[in-house]
């Protein structure tokens, strides 16, 4: 891997290579090696999810002041999907500089696109810590809000669950929120669950290669059960 290179595809000289590198690093790279004395990446992306939507959230926040609470959330979640991110990290060329298990490497699909999004993410929490909140908002500015005039034009936004969202608000006049009902498999290689709530009533689940996933399954399960009464 050359530093340099994906710096320069990044736009962002970073002061402390080593949290570059930790970006770069999937948990399933460990698992090849002999000893396994660094990081991952997990950390980095848990930061850097944060920052995303405190971001994104700022952006629309500004751009659209007649919007309400409802559409700026689904305008947000969007932009945030792993799809997108895994387009933007797709576009930098980011996959051919993380460091993953040859299994990992050979994956296609939905799966590879979890991992690019979930780079992503570890990158945007790198930039955060090595540069700070105005470099951060440059590149989620220039990368990831660079594509709300698509979502706009094509109206991808109107996803399950945000209409489980206009639904629910309507109905009942609460938001639905989502939480964690469980996790399986190998940390490389998990599948979530997660449950869809309206208050404190659990009212569907739905299963996915990454929590956002696992959200709109749950969501629309949700519709199916309330529209079949």
């Amino acid at each position: 891997m050359d530093p340099a290179k994906l710096e320069e595809k990044l736009g962002i000289a970073f002061r402390d290579g080593n949290l570059l590198a930790e970006a770069l690093t999937h948990r399933s790279y460990l698992n090849e090696l002999p000893s396994r004395d660094m990081p991952h990446n997990e950390r980095l992306e848990y930061l850097g999810d944060a920052v995303l939507e405190l971001i994104v959230s700022e952006e629309l926040f500004a751009r659209f002041p007649e919007f309400p609470e409802g559409k700026l959330t689904v305008l947000r979640a969007a932009l945030v999907n792993y799809q997108i991110l895994a387009r933007v990290a797709a576009d930098i060329g980011l996959g051919e500089f993380i460091l993953m298990s040859h299994g990992e490497r050979r994956d296609t699909g939905r799966a590879r696109e979890v991992i690019l999004a979930n780079t992503i993410e570890a990158v945007i929490g790198a930039v955060y810590l090595d540069r700070g909140l105005d470099a951060a908002r440059a590149f989620v500015r220039g990368r990831v809000m660079a594509n709300l005039e698509e979502v706009m034009k094509t109206k991808s936004y109107r996803d399950a669950k945000s209409e489980f969202q206009e639904f629910a608000q309507e109905k009942w006049r609460v938001t639905p929120t989502y939480r964690t009902l469980g996790e399986e498999g190998p940390a490389h290689r998990r599948t979530f669950r997660m449950g869809a709530y309206l208050e404190e009533e659990l009212v569907a689940d739905g299963e996915g290669l990454s929590k956002q996933e696992a959200e709109v399954e749950a969501a629309k399960n949700a519709l199916k059960k309330y529209r079949a009464r």
